[in-house]
């Protein structure tokens, strides 16, 4: 497939870029907390082990590898509001399967994380009828980074607090969409009566990534820095796996039903003369999140791949649509002409930035092993 050519060539590139200590992604922090979480798993009464919905399986916490399936450990399958729902359903049998207990979560919905801290709650009151003990529970939030984490554990505390009627400041967890922002472990309450903490801690990376794909896939979620790859060559990867994907199909109706709005939009910016223009230049001066834009990007993704007359499972082909979505873009995206040396990494920020946040569709980047 080309998207796994793709995606190994680049995957590659950054395996022998971590060789290099100085310019790698596993730092000092993260081999200071990597030693930190293994002092506590033992003493902790449950962890949660947090991963990306849509890589279930390369967002893997490595230190847990070995760690054996129990009622004291459980999949927190994170950002499932980005993920392919259905094949989010095939992962959660997959991984009950393997006896695994897995949810899944929206960091940001507060009717989930509501269910979700009731599932904790139930599942510490079963624990507590194991060991008849009195004391605090602590439950260990751990992952790689950018999973979410800290915003789960935002999340929790806000409900947790506010459903005991607890008065008091609340604390935060910093909360960052760049990987490696958490540097500390910081303790937040979720529950009274009893009592029940949650340890957040640093995403951790391992030091070496020998699977290349693995490695590109932690790179287009943002798990691994944008600066460590180039953000052309991870939106080269999102657009081919947009490209062979179904998703792009269901952005017909912008080309059929507002082919005129959008043409009549893209000449006002263009001209700089009409009323349209000036109003979009007041509300939307350079903002690609507008429903607008995104609808013109949406639009112009669509025409590519239906008018690309090549073989999309062949590289080569692969590449250039790719570089004449990259062309057409930057005129859906309003990156101006005389930006021409910059054109392109403009293009991929704000492309990755679209596709990070769902508004390009909901991908699951992970095939379900065979074997399951």
């Amino acid at each position: 497939m080309a998207t796994a050519t793709i995606a190994r060539r680049l995957g590659a590139a950054l395996t022998k870029m971590a060789g290099n200590k100085a310019a790698g992604w596993y730092t000092p922090h993260m081999a200071a907390a990597s030693r930190a979480i293994a002092e506590r798993i033992s003493l902790v009464d449950l962890i949660l082990e947090i991963r990306d919905a849509r890589i279930p399986l390369s967002s893997e916490f490595e230190q847990l590898r070995n760690y054996p399936s129990s009622s004291r450990r459980i999949i927190v399958m994170n950002k499932m509001d980005l993920a392919n729902r259905s094949e989010l359903k095939e992962w959660m049998r997959y991984f009950e399967q393997q006896n695994c207990i897995a949810y899944g979560v929206n960091s940001h919905n507060k009717e989930n994380i509501k269910e979700f801290l009731n599932i904790l709650h139930a599942r510490v009151r079963e624990l507590r009828k194991t060991d008849h003990s009195g004391h605090t529970t602590t439950i260990l939030l751990v992952g790689i980074p950018n999973v979410g984490k800290s915003a789960l554990a935002n999340s929790l505390h806000q409900i947790g607090r506010i459903s005991a009627a607890e008065k008091g400041k609340l604390k935060n967890a910093a909360v960052s969409p760049l990987p490696g922002e958490t540097r500390d472990i910081s303790s937040l309450k979720i529950g009274s009566h009893p009592n029940i903490y949650v340890l957040d801690t640093p995403g951790v990376l391992p030091p070496e990534i020998p699977d290349v794909e693995v490695c590109s896939k932690l790179a287009l979620t943002g798990a691994i820095r944008d600066c460590m790859v180039g953000e052309k060559e991870l939106a080269q990867i999102f657009l081919a796996t947009l490209n062979l994907s179904d998703e792009y199909k269901k952005w017909a109706k912008f080309s059929v039903n507002e082919n005129d709005i959008s043409s009549i939009d893209n000449k006002a910016w263009c001209s700089g003369s009409s009323e349209l223009n000036i109003k979009h230049k007041k509300q939307y001066p350079t903002d690609h999140t507008q429903d607008f834009i995104v609808n013109d990007v949406r639009r112009t993704l669509f025409e590519a791949v239906s008018s690309f007359d090549g073989v999309l499972e062949d590289e080569k082909d692969m590449l250039r649509l790719i570089e004449v979505q990259f062309t057409a873009l930057r005129d859906a995206l309003r990156v101006h002409e005389d930006l021409d040396l910059d054109a392109h990494k403009k293009v991929a920020t704000k492309l990755l930035n679209l596709y990070r946040t769902g508004r390009l569709g909901h991908y699951i980047l992970d095939t379900v092993p065979r074997n399951a």
